[in-house]
């Protein structure tokens, strides 16, 4: 969760084994996640950050129904190299009923 002016956002991340990579495990457990997440706090956006070079990651956020949101450019270092960051999101599916 995040405080003050983005209170209402938060980060998700996530790591599998291997192992168990290409068997469609975590766009589903992302997605219970997420749905998990806007059904028990009053989050109005999620978000995850990855690696541009991380296309598998971008799949997996992709099924799960996250939306490419920015690219940063040069934002990250990696083994002494710079990276651009890829941002994905989801909104709650009622955020139009904000109320502050």
């Amino acid at each position: 969760m995040q405080y003050d002016v983005h209170r209402l956002n938060a980060e998700i991340g996530y790591w599998l084994a291997e192992p168990l990579w290409g068997k469609g495990i975590m766009p589903e457990v992302i997605r219970l996640f997420s749905k998990y997440i806007f059904e028990n706090y009053y989050v109005i956006r999620l978000y995850a950050e990855t690696f541009a070079s991380n296309i598998a990651s971008h799949r997996v956020l992709e099924k799960a129904g996250f939306v490419r949101e920015a690219v940063l450019k040069n934002s990250i270092i990696k083994n002494g190299k710079l990276e651009n960051e890829v941002i994905y999101s989801m909104l709650r599916p009622d955020y139009n009923n904000f109320e502050n």
